[in-house]
């Protein structure tokens, strides 16, 4: 058990020292915040020093994988310095020295999306649905809008980003996002069976070295890109009208009002 515990995120260790979990606990919808945010970003720092790991996953308690970023964080006032570590986040799960996977059931949105597509591998549960919503609150998704065109090609991925509209399993897996899709109760089961078929027999430096070959381009494109999208998304983006007003709509349960 990780010491993360209580900050919506714990981490489980195999016993032969092969596998990590680590995995979204906080409460209902799991929502990201900063402090779950620092404890998934202590959890990676321990993953040099455990040479035998073969594989990470990212996974989650309950019905549903992640409703996405804290909203509460993501006003005017907050965005600033809760953006900048997300983003670190999302560089440290690109520099896993060991193949990575995300096990996705249910709901799987905004940040949770953008931290699944991170992972070398993603699974699915057949009733999950994965999105990125955040245009609904007059905002786009910095990671999302580098990540997901570099997966699945940018005329599929400027869609989701512009329409916000949530996929289901299959629609996903049919986009080559998806690498297999089990029952909701099936899935842990299948992702064991895939990693004793492919991973627990291999060398652990191999698989290392392959998962970090494999991830060069998209590391690659992180790199280059996302420090416009951060910088467009804090310097002008938030400096506008309407990502105030849809946040506080958001949390007023109210339609927003639009400047234009």
């Amino acid at each position: 058990m990780g010491a993360s515990a209580g900050a919506g995120v714990r981490t489980e260790r195999a016993a032969d020292g092969r596998r990590l979990r680590v995995v979204l606990d906080g409460p209902r919808g799991h929502v990201i915040t900063d402090r779950a945010v620092g404890a998934m970003r202590e959890a990676l720092r321990t993953v040099p020093d455990q040479p035998s790991l073969r594989l990470v996953t990212l996974e989650a308690d309950g019905p549903d994988f992640s409703f996405g970023s804290s909203i509460e964080e993501h006003t005017p006032a907050t965005i600033g310095a809760v953006l900048p570590r997300f983003h670190d986040l999302v560089r440290e799960w690109l520099a896993v020295p060991c193949a990575t996977a995300a096990l996705v059931q249910g709901r799987c949105l905004g940040g949770g999306f953008e931290l699944a597509l991170c992972c070398d591998v993603i699974f699915a549960a057949d009733d999950a649905d994965l999105g990125l919503p955040e245009i609904a609150l007059g905002v786009f998704p910095p990671a999302g809008a580098v990540l997901l065109p570099a997966r699945i090609g940018t005329a599929r991925a400027t869609t989701a980003v512009l329409t916000g509209e949530s996929r289901p399993a299959a629609a996903w897996q049919a986009a080559g996002l998806v690498e297999r899709t089990a029952p909701a109760g099936a899935l842990g089961t299948m992702v064991d069976e895939w990693y004793a078929r492919h991973l627990s027999g291999r060398s652990a430096t191999a698989l290392g070295h392959a998962a970090r070959a494999a991830r060069l381009a998209l590391a690659d494109t992180v790199a280059r890109l996302l420090p416009e999208s951060e910088r467009r998304y804090l310097r002008e983006l938030m400096q506008a009208p309407d990502a105030a007003e849809g946040i506080a709509a958001f949390l007023a349960r109210r339609p927003p009002n639009w400047s234009a």
